[in-house]
C-alpha cells in the first residue's frame, strides 16, 4: 500500500493565492467587510467609507465626537481587525 499526501484545501488555495499575488488584496477585502462586524452597529451606522492604503485602513465618519472617541481606542481596533483575518494587514487607523 502506498501513503497518500493529504493537505488541506484552504492550504491548496491560500498558496495559489499567494504565488499569484492575490493573497494580500483578498485580505484586504476582508477587513474592509470586516469593519462593521468589528466596530459594531452603532458606530457601522456612523461609518461613511472604509479604504486600505499603504498598510493604514481609513475610516470616514460623520461625527466628529465618535471620531475623537475611536481615535484613542486606534491601537486596539488594529489588532481585532488583524485577528479577525489571521494576518497583518494593516498598522494603523486614521479617522476622517
Amino acid at each position: 500500500m502506498f501513503k497518500r499526501d493529504v493537505q488541506d484545501i484552504r492550504d491548496l488555495i491560500m498558496r495559489n493565492l499567494r504565488m499569484q499575488g492575490l493573497e494580500t488584496p483578498l485580505l484586504q477585502k476582508r477587513l474592509i467587510e470586516a469593519w462593521p462586524e468589528v466596530a459594531g452597529p452603532v458606530i457601522a451606522r456612523y461609518t461613511r467609507d472604509v479604504r486600505i492604503q499603504n498598510q493604514t485602513l481609513y475610516v470616514s465618519l460623520t461625527s466628529p465626537a465618535l471620531r475623537a472617541e475611536l481615535s484613542m481606542q486606534r491601537q486596539t481596533y488594529v489588532k481585532k481587525l488583524n485577528d479577525y483575518v489571521n494576518a497583518q494587514i494593516i498598522s494603523d487607523i486614521r479617522y476622517c
